[in-house]
């Protein structure tokens, strides 16, 4: 594995991103768009059991997340998971991870979009709509502004992130703070319903949906779950990694609970579930079902700007992972290098044209919801195939090195055995896919991108490999 050069030289990335960067970097991607837009169409197909799918979900990722972190820890020299994999499992993992990893932020790109558009509908008049031309305007406009951001400096791109990270967080807590301020003053909405604690369970019990709409509710919850993993693009360009990265990490379980299970439980005191739109934020909804309007146009720009900082932080992931993949050679060579301000700029330039296309669904699918839907689909069936190869990068960690686990002072809880519980959760997870219709289509394109990264790999990175071999053998 490469040694890292030195901090000044602008042919490597640095260590700029701090502690208060990184955990509210953290915190940020813990509340993405699946939390903002997609949990209104996940109440609807599950209820109140949405509470419980995100703890489960939650728990899941608490361990894969320490598993990734020891690893990490264990060798600093690691830039990002492409590394890991190539070094664990082998060249075609680091190639499949990084170039999956790179399309899955893409396709979270593109469901931000049709995001934004449906949030943007919001200031409309009810008899007006944006035109497919101005959707595909408003979105261009939208990946142009992300990438002048990216290509300044990491540090003001930390900067950023962390002041986007804030403003979800002081909303939520302003959310569950005015939510129960209704629910014990027993306030009621224009429409009669009165905010209860017992609106959650009251209209059908925790399961309303039964089992087929509990399990339906996994993939959109499991959407609201990408970036939780961030961290592990950031571990070449964070502070102090080896006391930051545990600090991100350990908070997970408390975010879950705070962010997800308290914000959503108090949403639905407040607005019985059966009363919540699919298509609109709930947390937007709230308030417009409260009959506050300003606090819902409020709660709109801040659901606006949590769009902007997803796709903020998949532009930033997608640039990464393509600079590693571009120093390992798989990726153009140009991918790999630095600008001035030692951001990889080409790299951004790259991701944000295919993220534009994203301008063209807009124009193909003008319906906001189906073209989010088809867009996060794609996204966590990539992801779910790269959370399971880092648990397997765990397992042959543990196999290839002990001497280092042994050592490591952030051990992941239940060790191998839990590897293999969050493995059967994922697998688990791919099974739900195929049992709805919009899903299971997305689940049977997916093996399209298969046959293209495993033609790209024999094609264009085989060759490549073996030249250098024979330019190693010959120069020895």
């Amino acid at each position: 594995m490469r040694e890292p050069k030195a901090e000044q030289a602008t042919h490597e990335l640095q260590r700029k991103l701090s502690n208060r960067h990184l955990q509210l970097i953290a915190i940020g991607g813990a509340i993405g768009t699946g939390l903002f837009m997609g949990s209104g169409k996940t109440i609807s197909l599950a209820g109140p059991s949405i509470l419980l799918i995100y703890m489960i979900i939650g728990g899941m990722f608490f361990f894969l997340m320490r598993a990734l972190g020891e690893i990490l820890l264990s060798n600093l020299h690691y830039k990002s998971f492409i590394d890991m994999a190539h070094d664990l499992i082998g060249p075609a993992a680091g190639y499949y991870i990084g170039w999956s990893y790179w399309l899955g932020w893409v396709l979270v790109g593109i469901a931000d979009l049709a995001a934004i558009i449906n949030y943007l509908n919001f200031w409309l008049p009810p008899d007006m709509a944006f035109t497919p031309i101005g959707q595909a305007l408003i979105s261009a406009g939208c990946v142009l502004f992300v990438l002048g951001l990216n290509l300044l400096t990491v540090k003001l791109f930390g900067e950023i992130e962390f002041w986007f990270a804030l403003i979800k967080i002081l909303a939520i807590l302003g959310l569950i703070v005015i939510g129960g301020f209704m629910v014990f003053s027993h306030f009621q909405a224009p429409q009669g319903s009165v905010a209860s604690f017992s609106n959650v369970w009251a209209n059908g019990g925790m399961f309303p949906k039964g089992t087929s709409g509990f399990l339906a509710g996994f993939q959109i919850a499991l959407f609201a779950f990408v970036g939780v993993e961030l961290i592990g693009t950031m571990a070449a360009e964070a502070k102090d990694p080896e006391k930051n990265l545990p600090k991100a990490v350990n908070a997970i379980p408390t975010r879950i609970i705070l962010f997800y299970v308290l914000a959503l439980f108090i949403v639905m005191s407040v607005t019985p579930w059966n009363q919540i739109p699919a298509d609109q934020s709930p947390f937007v909804s709230l308030f417009l079902h409260a009959g506050i309007p300003v606090s819902a146009i409020i709660m709109n720009l801040v659901v606006l700007s949590s769009v902007m900082s997803s796709m903020n932080s998949g532009v930033f992931s997608t640039s990464r992972m393509l600079f590693g993949l571009s120093r390992d050679g798989q990726a153009p060579k140009g991918l790999g290098e630095l600008s001035s301000r030692a951001v990889p700029a080409k790299g951004l330039l790259f991701s944000c044209i295919f993220i534009m296309a994203g301008a063209a669904l807009q124009y193909f699918v003008p319906n906001t919801v189906e073209a989010f839907t088809l867009a996060s689909s794609l996204c966590v069936i990539l992801f779910i195939s790269i959370w399971g190869l880092i648990m397997v990068c765990y397992l042959r960690y543990r196999k290839l090195r002990p001497e280092l686990h042994a050592q490591s002072k952030f051990k992941m809880p239940g060790g191998v055995w839990m590897s293999y519980v969050v493995l059967i959760f994922l697998f688990f997870t791919l099974v739900i896919l195929s049992l709805e219709p919009d899903t299971l289509r997305a689940l049977i394109i997916s093996p399209v991108w298969l046959i293209i990264l495993a033609t790209t790999y024999r094609v264009l990175y085989l060759p490549r490999v073996k030249k250098r071999m024979l330019r190693q053998q010959l120069d020895s």
